[in-house]
């Protein structure tokens, strides 16, 4: 591993992409994210790579869509009212099993909103913007630490399933500096025999297409039970969470990114305070982890969703937690405002 270095969450992710084997990079600029095409513009021609600032979004994300094809691992980045306009892209590329890592550091909304750090997009992440039945492994890092991990973990989950991962974080994050140790550079790339690299005498010709109507008219009707079988293995497989100080903890505090930094905090003046709380952290929230959110809080009388937004995971933590709705309380802060440790422990204090 590299020494350790400071670094703004968003460069760190653009470093950590390349070390994982990037070497194409379509964008269109937005604020929080723009450190991220800054960097790679800076950085991509260092290492033999092409960065390419798109005309728009709907272009970038085909330029990735086109990339990926060709066998080359590629990124694209945007901040919210950017990524509305990708999904049509994300549509095509699940449809057409490839793989490709994006970032949405989300920003406030909706329409234009701000410019401040945001968690409004959950749903349009974890349920899909674009058309059909698909899904997207989401990654919430919580660090600047992790942004870097799991950018190229990001890239290794795409290319072991041929799908699209989202690294989804917040303005905060992106723009925050911490101590990072950066990874190793990849040396060995899978290998994509499936990838339009030109037809060679010993192997059938490739293709990769979204379109199917074909003559045989289940064609599309097998095409998605295919893909939602491989849903189902990613299910089984890839889930991630942080749980903490809740093995004998009677309130658990839910949270992800920038929000979950906050829990944290006060999870621990509670403990101080001798109230029994702790949190859970969910990395990947697609696919969610539900048996680890329901064994964090079998002891749990209450549980409380903090968010940036006026409450979308929540419905999740409803959905998973193994509690009655009416145990799951939910406390939001919109438009960029950073939920506050006074109101989250003071919530608290009144379940005991």
């Amino acid at each position: 591993m590299s020494e350790k270095v400071l670094m703004k969450g968003n460069e760190a992710i653009g470093e950590a992409a390349i070390r994982a084997g990037c070497r194409y990079y379509f964008a269109y600029p937005i604020t929080p994210q723009n450190e991220i095409p800054a960097y790679m513009a800076k950085r991509l021609p260092q290492v033999g790579g092409t960065f390419l600032q798109a005309e728009s979004e709907l272009a970038a994300i085909n330029m990735v869509l086109g990339a990926s094809a060709a066998g080359a691992r590629c990124m694209t980045s945007s901040s919210s009212p950017g990524i509305s306009l990708k999904q049509e892209g994300f549509s095509y590329i699940a449809g057409s099993e490839l793989p490709a890592v994006v970032v949405n550091m989300m920003r406030g909304g909706p329409g234009l909103g701000n410019i401040s750090g945001a968690q409004g997009d959950y749903f349009q992440a974890t349920r899909g913007g674009g058309n059909g039945d698909y899904h997207t492994v989401v990654i919430a890092p919580g660090t600047v630490q992790e942004l870097a991990d799991w950018t190229v973990k990001a890239f290794e989950i795409a290319d072991k399933y041929r799908v699209m991962c989202l690294i989804l974080g917040d303005g905060y994050l992106g723009q925050m500096s911490e101590p990072c140790v950066l990874p190793d550079f990849t040396k060995n790339l899978p290998e994509k025999p499936w990838a339009l690299t030109g037809k060679t005498p010993d192997r059938k010709q490739n293709k990769i297409y979204s379109l199917k109507c074909s003559s045989h008219d289940g064609e599309l009707n097998e095409h998605n039970k295919k893909l939602f079988a491989k849903y189902d293995q990613i299910q089984q497989s890839e889930t991630a969470a942080e749980v903490f100080m809740c093995d004998d903890a009677e309130y658990v505090i839910c949270g992800y990114g920038t929000s979950a930094r906050v829990g944290k905090k006060a999870v621990k003046m509670l403990r101080e305070m001798g109230i029994k709380a702790g949190l859970f952290r969910p990395i990947t929230l697609w696919p969610f982890p539900q048996n680890e959110l329901e064994n964090a809080c079998k002891n749990a009388k209450k549980i409380l969703t903090v968010e940036m937004s006026m409450g979308q995971m929540v419905m999740d933590i409803k959905l998973y937690s193994g509690h009655k709705v009416s145990d799951v309380d939910f406390y939001g802060e919109p438009g960029g405002v950073i939920p506050s440790v006074d109101v989250i422990i003071e919530k608290v204090k009144s379940y005991v």
